[in-house]
């Protein structure tokens, strides 16, 4: 068999993988045909042709797919290559605190490392913001109101919650507090202060 043959053949099966992927993809992100579509500018029937494998994958086709998902677009195609698993992150500092991304990808699940600083964290000032927070703390005091609660944690001790709820974390103590965070699929937006309902 000639390289060429081979070559095609080669191409054949990368493409012949696409359908199944993409299938999967969508499937996991809980997202149907008619929502991709409408995220897209797809039709319907397109997708569903492109992922039973009826229609060949093309750039103009798969490029707004993996937009919609927010994954590379290497990941539609082929399984992506294995690299250095570690996640390097620069710190943000911001209003007293620093925060580490633990995570690389956009969207989904983000991971956070928080060191809050005792100073100037006195006074509460419930914030709010869409999604769902989980929360573990490494060292320290963390001092949590959420609600009408009002609550201090200490290293080994864990807490999850409602992000709808205006909620505040600081140092209790004199010594800094460090603690993981989870943020749920839009737990990454800006904090907006929790401003009373209007009558």
């Amino acid at each position: 068999m000639s390289e060429k043959s081979d070559g095609v053949s080669g191409t054949d099966e990368v493409l012949a993988g696409v359908g199944p992927r993409l299938r999967a993809l969508r499937k996991e992100r809980e997202v149907t045909l008619a929502g991709l579509s409408e995220a897209t500018g797809i039709s319907v029937s397109t997708l569903s042709r492109l992922e039973s494998g009826l229609r060949k994958p093309s750039l103009e086709l798969l490029l707004p797919i993996a937009r919609a998902h927010q994954v590379p677009l290497d990941e539609l195609i082929g399984e992506p290559p294995v690299g250095d698993p570690r996640v390097r992150s620069k710190p943000i500092v911001r209003h007293g605190r620093t925060y580490w991304p633990l995570t690389r990808q956009p969207g989904g699940l983000q991971a956070f490392k928080v060191r809050v600083e005792p100073e100037g964290q006195q006074v509460p000032d419930p914030r709010t913001h869409e999604g769902y927070e989980w929360l573990y703390v490494l060292s320290g005091k963390l001092r949590v109101v959420l609600g009408e609660h009002d609550v201090v944690l200490t290293a080994g001790e864990a807490a999850e919650f409602d992000t709808r709820v205006p909620h505040w974390f600081g140092a209790a103590g004199e010594a800094p507090a460090e603690f993981l965070s989870l943020f749920g699929p839009q737990g990454e937006r800006m904090h907006v202060r929790a401003k009373p309902a209007r009558p």
